[in-house]
């Protein structure tokens, strides 16, 4: 039986590793070992309860309005402290947190193989997304085992010299997580929403909280005030935990009657809130992939994106974070049937639901335990696009 360390410190890496922990769990040859770095410590341990999951150890980092040096410090220093012993004969970490980057460093200088879940994912702008850009690059130059999850992923670690024979095109294990959720889902989980599935209303669901739109964040709540001002339409926000967040918007939105402010849902309660709403406005990378899958336009408070996948397919479209820009695409969508139509059926090239199995197997074949695993390959609807994001000219369409 391999011992396998699986480092996670955030709500996002919970969801999308909670799948891959699963799939360990249940095959004889391995052993996962959950370490927690408590990088978003509520949040962390809520979503990790709802799979039934919790971790075996917590180093409980988190500080009040913690610096990135400061939880990349802790999160190492915790590691090194308290992991080192354990014998692991691989670590794996998940996308382009601090707590991300943490683990592959503790991995390197353990010299244990890292093994990369989300690799490959780029802007090409390395202060946009901050710091989850640089993060994704230095990862990808530890990294033994890259597990892309969309063809596009793929190309752009060919491009940077990676080589072939270490990356694994898996789908993004998110879609495993949501059909998860969507079989275990049971109410909103916050007395604010429970008319929500009686009210005639267009559902627009909208969240903001990267570090890049801190600057932004008013603008972003003007949008919402004049979107809610709308008689058909009523908006919900699970407003994140972050101070800097809440100052800069609950002034603005916190007093709006068809503004619906509720604290972050638990993981089962926020899919059913998606799957709920008409309409997803956020910067939240999930929301990028999550609402693409679930079939709702997704509009996305960013300039550029690493998830350029939905933005080509016409799920999703870059909005930026100015007021009259935000409004006037949400006002195109709700105004225009056809428009939304098409936005609501384009294609989700994110993956099928079995990127934890690839995962799984993917790791045995690093190990020596099993044959190479055949790809997740988008479906034949979306052939075209996926193709075409290996090709430079259309990965820089959305810089």
């Amino acid at each position: 039986m391999r011992s396998v360390a699986i480092v996670l410190g955030t709500r996002p890496e919970a969801i999308k590793c909670a799948p891959v922990i699963k799939a360990l769990q249940a095959d004889p040859r391995f052993e996962p070992i959950v370490i927690s770095t408590g990088q978003h410590q509520q949040m962390l341990d809520e979503t990790l309860a709802a799979f039934g999951l919790k971790p075996d150890i917590d180093l409980g980092i988190m500080a009040p309005r913690q610096t990135l040096s400061e939880v990349t410090y802790r999160s190492l220093r915790g590691l090194s402290e308290r992991a080192a012993g354990l014998g692991a004969e691989a670590v794996m970490v998940h996308g382009d947190t601090a707590t991300t980057l943490a683990g592959a460093l503790f991995g390197l200088h353990q010299r244990i193989p890292v093994i990369h879940i989300e690799a490959g994912l780029r802007s090409g702008n390395l202060h946009s997304p901050f710091p989850e850009e640089a993060n994704r690059r230095l990862v990808g130059q530890i990294a033994a085992l890259h597990l892309a999850p969309t063809p596009g992923n793929s190309a752009n670690l060919i491009r940077e010299g990676i080589g072939e024979n270490s990356i694994v095109v898996t789908g993004n294990t998110v879609i495993d997580a949501l059909r998860w959720a969507g079989e275990n889902a049971d109410g909103y989980g916050d007395p604010a929403l429970e008319d929500l599935d009686s009210d005639p209303r267009c559902v627009v669901l909208a969240s903001a909280h990267r570090r890049e739109s801190w600057e932004k964040l008013p603008e972003i709540a003007a949008a919402l005030v004049e979107i809610a001002s709308r008689p058909e339409v009523r908006v919900v926000v699970p407003l994140h935990r972050n101070p800097v967040v809440r100052e800069a918007m609950l002034p603005v939105i916190g007093a709006h009657p068809d503004i619906t402010v509720v604290d972050p849902l638990p993981y089962l309660s926020f899919c059913r809130l998606m799957r709920r709403s008409d309409l997803i406005l956020s910067d939240s990378s999930g929301a990028e992939e999550e609402g693409p899958a679930l079939g709702k336009p997704t509009l996305v408070l960013r300039e550029i994106t690493e998830r350029p996948e939905a933005v080509v397919a016409g799920t999703a479209r870059l909005v930026g974070r100015t007021t009259a820009g935000i409004v006037s695409e949400v006002g195109a969508l709700l105004d225009d049937e056809q428009k939304y139509k098409s936005m609501a059926t384009a294609a989700n090239p994110y993956g099928d639901g079995l990127a934890s199995e690839r995962t799984v197997a993917a790791l045995r074949h690093f190990f020596g335990e099993g044959p190479a695993v055949a790809p997740f390959v988008p479906g034949s609807d979306i052939d075209a696009f996926a193709a075409a994001l290996v090709t430079d000219d259309v990965y820089a369409e959305t810089r």
